[in-house]
């Protein structure tokens, strides 16, 4: 899977309209769940709770916290592009963001990323990218919206 490069602001720009690409699939692990209830102290039981999960819970096991799928997308992010020629980058804001579907443990994940908008403002690149968090077998997505990144290219 060879990642998209992005080096300047008018590169980027010119990519406005496009789909970026799609990372590679990531796993959600119950290990990887119990690491992120006990770093956010959200130790709801639908989250860590195998058993009571599986009984009573209306999906039939555990899931991953919907902040721990939204947390991943730096590192499904950064398998699509690779910005490069950067000062610095900042997250900058999340827009128009719905969850849609729980991600079941040992659910699989992949992102698809497109460029919504780019704008300079005074030096610095702003760019909405549209996400789409993409659930393997299932037809919606566990959730959609916008991130925004600021970039200050060289």
């Amino acid at each position: 899977m060879s990642k998209v490069i992005i080096s300047s602001f008018e590169e980027l720009e010119k990519l406005v309209g496009h789909e970026l690409g799609v990372s590679g699939y990531h796993q959600f692990t119950q290990e990887q769940i119990n690491l992120f209830a006990d770093a956010t102290l959200d130790h709801q039981w639908i989250h860590v709770d195998t058993e009571r999960a599986k009984n009573e819970s209306p999906f039939g096991d555990t899931i991953a916290h919907g902040y721990l799928t939204l947390s991943m997308l730096p590192h499904l992010w950064n398998q699509i592009v690779d910005v490069q020629n950067l000062k610095l980058q900042v997250n900058y804001g999340i827009e128009k963001f719905k969850f849609n579907r729980p991600v079941l443990v040992n659910g699989r994940v992949r992102l698809v990323a497109k460029v919504i908008s780019v704008v300079n403002l005074r030096g610095v690149t702003k760019a909405n990218i549209g996400v789409k968090l993409e659930i393997e077998g299932d037809k919606k997505p566990a959730y959609e919206g916008e991130i925004v990144f600021l970039y200050h290219f060289m």
